[in-house]
């Protein structure tokens, strides 16, 4: 059978075996009308006041928006909350709008005006978060490892906080959206690493579509409820990146109905394990690096048997990227055994460290390939093994494991979360 894969801003065609399992989201229809959809669910927000409530003369609102590595339409959101803001007498000088960037690189200006439209960029103030600014920040206690819980100060003085964001299933906060916006999007690196920290993402309880008793997804919540109040403003999207939902209200309400809607479309059961799981990023944007990638491997990770074979396809336009944190802790160590070893060991720390720990967390039960635009010497100093044919790599794993060999492909990559039944 034919499967396409998505595959930087297109599609991969692959030729798999006929009895492969295809296991992709439950189709969602898009809104008719997203703008009404949007003043719809503005006005009659879920467990809160509506938002033109929260307006008071002279405010100063915080939209907090996702960076380029997140499929959130901001280009159409985000000019009808301002509109909407204006319509109850918000001047353009109070508002500023503020990219969660997390620990990822600021975006260019470039970058900005194709995400939010050049009418945007021209007009209001738009500012990169920068996780190491810590004179630009506010302190909120401590996270639960001691690490100080500091948040962008443009974000914590707001008298008005915007938490725009899309909802899909998380590879280690249960499902994304809500209070990440906050933290990690806007927070300082002491405090992401504290909350990303080895011991936090060993939790079995740090996975897919698991929220409460989440030790990460905990502590995210509660420093965002530290902050003050804030109004979300999520999106549930479909395969096409159109909005199928709105969510709006209250952060832990709002939410809340909001993962409730996305996991009906992406948790999808399987019966039992496979000897071959093919899946992708999801595409464009998330596809952009391998830093990324390891959501694609862990969402096959779950249902792949011990010493099973995961071929990851990601197009990686950014390579790893070069020289990133990620990219350094890769290249220091020899094997996966050795990189979680190190991670684990008392007292280390390193930025971004929770991706490389994931993946080695995979790799010590499962062969990990990838199909990428990166360099094979590259993806080899990446812990990982290249696969220039996917087709042809899964056909000669089939021949060896025997006709009764299980191979499954996720074309959507992390927008299906498959489970194992029981």
């Amino acid at each position: 059978m034919k499967v396409a894969l998505a595959y930087g801003q297109g599609h991969l065609e692959v030729e798999l075996p006929n009895h492969t399992t295809v296991v992709r989201p439950r189709p969602q229809p898009a809104l008719p009308d997203e703008r009404a959809a949007l003043l719809a669910a503005l006005e009659a927000p879920i467990g809160c006041a509506p938002l033109r409530e929260w307006l008071r003369l002279g405010c100063k609102v915080c939209i907090i928006f996702p960076d380029i590595t997140r499929a959130m339409p901001n280009e159409r959101v985000l000019p009808w909350v301002l509109d909407y803001l204006h319509s109850h007498g918000v001047r353009d000088e109070q508002i500023v709008l503020l990219n969660s960037t997390g620990t990822h690189r600021p975006n260019t200006p470039a970058e900005l005006e194709k995400m939010l439209g050049p009418a945007i960029t021209a007009r209001y103030r738009v500012v990169n978060h920068e996780c190491e600014d810590y004179a630009g920040m506010v302190q909120f206690g401590h996270t639960r490892s001691g690490a100080p819980a500091l948040i962008n100060r443009l974000a914590a003085e707001a008298d008005v906080r915007i938490l725009t964001g899309f909802i899909e299933p998380h590879f280690f906060a249960g499902f994304s959206g809500g209070p990440k916006a906050l933290m990690p999007g806007v927070a300082g690196l002491k405090t992401t690493l504290g909350n990303h920290g080895a011991e936090n993402i060993g939790s079995p309880r740090a996975t897919f579509g698991i929220n409460e008793g989440n030790p990460i997804w905990d502590e995210m919540f509660d420093i965002a409820q530290r902050v003050g109040r804030s109004f979300l403003l999520n999106v549930s999207l479909n395969e096409e990146k159109r909005i199928t939902g709105w969510f709006a209200g209250d952060l832990g309400q709002a939410h809340r109905r909001g993962r409730d809607f996305v996991r009906e479309s992406a948790m999808q059961r399987v019966d039992s394990p496979f000897d071959v799981v093919v899946t992708t990023n999801s595409g464009y944007p998330l596809d952009m690096n391998l830093y990324q990638g390891v959501k694609g491997m862990s969402t096959a990770a779950v249902i792949a048997k011990p010493g099973a074979t995961i071929i990851l396809a990601a197009e990686c336009r950014e390579g790893l990227p070069a020289g990133s944190p990620s990219d350094q802790l890769l290249r220091s160590v020899r094997s996966p055994a050795e990189l979680l070893a190190r991670i684990c060991s008392p007292g280390f720390s390193w930025p971004e460290q929770w991706q490389s720990q994931i993946q080695t967390l995979i790799q010590v039960r499962a062969r990990v390939l990838l199909h990428s635009s990166i360099p094979d010497d590259l993806v080899r100093a990446a812990l990982l093994e290249p696969c220039p044919d996917i087709g042809a790599e899964v056909r000669s794993l089939v021949a060896r494991l025997g006709p009764t060999a299980r191979v499954a492909v996720l074309p959507w990559g992390p927008l299906t979360i498959p489970y194992l039944a029981g």
